[in-house]
């Protein structure tokens, strides 16, 4: 970061502090001392959305930003607003477009990476269990990682597992070296006690996000017995000390009904949930479940009930799959992030288990720029309906001829698959998801046009 930029973090984070004394009377003054700093033009259409939002009382965001003020420690707020906003953003923009035409590849803005794939508790399905429970990046190894990131331009990184609070003092410890980086991990929760929450509000730029399959039953039935009352534990924890949490929901055909009800989103605002970050079911590895695959009919339903409940429910959702057209279709191999397993694999996708590279033999530029990581430069977006992102579960066959032109291979260390059997087990679903997602893709172009037109009619009546 250099002078340049430190300069407009203390501008914009002055200004925030003038923004805190008062939020709801200062936060549409805000949005427009950002936009005078956002020169490359990377956050401006977000910030004229929520300055819109911000001028409404009434609005859900309005109500939002509100209880992030009233809810969070000011100190890791203001911190969070500096790593996540600032710095993951404004500041970032430029130096990973700069970064992506230097050198001709995907430079992701996220980074996740599994510091082990130990884990206190043995879910059923669990992904990450074909790893075994032995293999970590060394506290070496991620700090190298995070270095190389920030080099490029990336400030925000993630961990998954195994259960990264298996490391705690790792986390913490990276988070302290690195307070300019914003960092959030993927977590059972069951390890959240008042210690590491008393060390998550010192650092102030560590979020957690906690997996939860539903209520009680359907969460103590893949994770065990007591696991949901410990995830409502830490919940309580991390609200005692005024931190930011969220919830991770994967979505599966027979969980759908629950994660998509009302009464669970009520639940997660309750419980004082920040966020929820949705996931849908992947058949990965051998022993995987196709049934399981959410039916396109389940997958519409949940495409419609995010949507309302971002007018109505005051917690920030994101459907990874559903979402696509927001983000230009797979944000995979790089393009916004990508995946580095405990083995040190860099991965194109959690959930697409090939690699070309291993950071303990190369660094993270060499792997973006290896063959496997240039196809997907080369190829995303997968479809023209951004509602079909995902070249394994949207468009099957499209990871198949990445991996077989560049000669990656599977990471998975006891039952390799290839990527035409991990494709063909989608086959079925992505067959009636293609009909059910070219009518909500028509659906969505006719009201973003008539959306446009509206704006563009009020542009013009406010110009005379």
């Amino acid at each position: 970061m250099n002078v340049s930029d430190r300069m407009k973090r203390a501008a914009i984070m002055q200004a925030y502090d003038y923004l805190a004394k008062d939020p709801a009377h200062n936060m549409e003054k805000m949005c427009d001392m950002m936009l005078k700093f956002d020169k490359d033009n990377g956050l401006t259409s977000q910030l004229k959305l929520v300055k819109k939002v911000v001028s409404d009382p009434t609005n859900n965001w309005y109500k939002f930003a509100m209880s992030c003020f009233d809810d969070i420690d000011p100190k890791v707020m203001r911190h969070l607003v500096e790593c996540f906003v600032v710095n993951g953003n404004i500041i970032a923009n430029p130096m990973l477009r700069n970064s992506r035409e230097k050198y001709g590849c995907n430079v992701p803005w996220a980074i996740l990476m599994d510091p082990t794939s130990a884990c206190n508790l043995h879910c059923t399905g669990c992904w990450a269990a074909e790893y075994g429970n032995r293999l970590n990046l060394s506290f070496d190894d991620l700090d190298s990682i995070i270095n190389q990131g920030e080099a490029l331009g990336t400030y925000f990184y993630i961990y998954s597992g195994g259960e990264p609070t298996v490391r705690k003092d790792d986390l913490i410890a990276l988070a302290n070296k690195h307070p300019e980086c914003g960092f959030l991990f993927f977590t059972n929760g069951t390890l959240i006690d008042d210690a590491f929450a008393d060390e998550m509000l010192r650092v102030g730029n560590l979020i957690p996000a906690i997996s939860v399959e539903g209520f009680e039953e359907a969460t103590d039935s893949r994770r065990g017995k007591g696991t949901y009352k410990a995830v409502e534990r830490a919940m309580k924890v991390l609200r005692a000390h005024k931190l930011p949490f969220g919830v991770s929901c994967c979505y599966t055909s027979a969980n759908v009904d629950v994660i998509g009800s009302e009464r669970y989103f009520d639940w997660m605002v309750n419980m004082g949930a920040k966020f929820a970050w949705l996931f849908t079911y992947m058949p990965i590895g051998t022993d995987a479940v196709p049934a399981l695959i959410a039916t396109a009919d389940q997958r519409a339903e949940m495409f419609d009930k995010v949507r309302a409940y971002r007018s109505t429910k005051p917690i920030f959702t994101m459907d990874f799959w559903n979402d696509g057209q927001y983000v230009d279709g797979c944000i995979a191999g790089g393009r916004c992030y990508l995946h580095i397993n405990a083995n040190g694999d860099v991965e194109p996708c959690a959930f697409i288990h090939y690699a070309d590279h291993n950071i303990h033999t190369s660094t993270l530029l060499e792997a973006l720029q290896g063959p496997l990581f240039m196809q997907y430069h080369a190829n995303q977006p997968f479809n023209k309906n951004l509602l079909r992102p995902c070249p394994v579960l949207d468009n099957p066959g499209r990871l198949t001829v990445m991996v077989e032109k560049s000669g990656a291979k599977s990471t998975d260390l006891t039952s390799p698959e290839t990527a035409k059997a991990y494709c063909d087990k989608c086959v079925p679903e992505a067959k009636l998801w293609a009909v059910k997602s070219d009518e909500l893709w028509k659906k969505e172009q006719a009201r973003i046009a008539a959306a446009k037109q509206a704006n563009a009619s009020q542009g013009q009546a406010e110009a005379k």
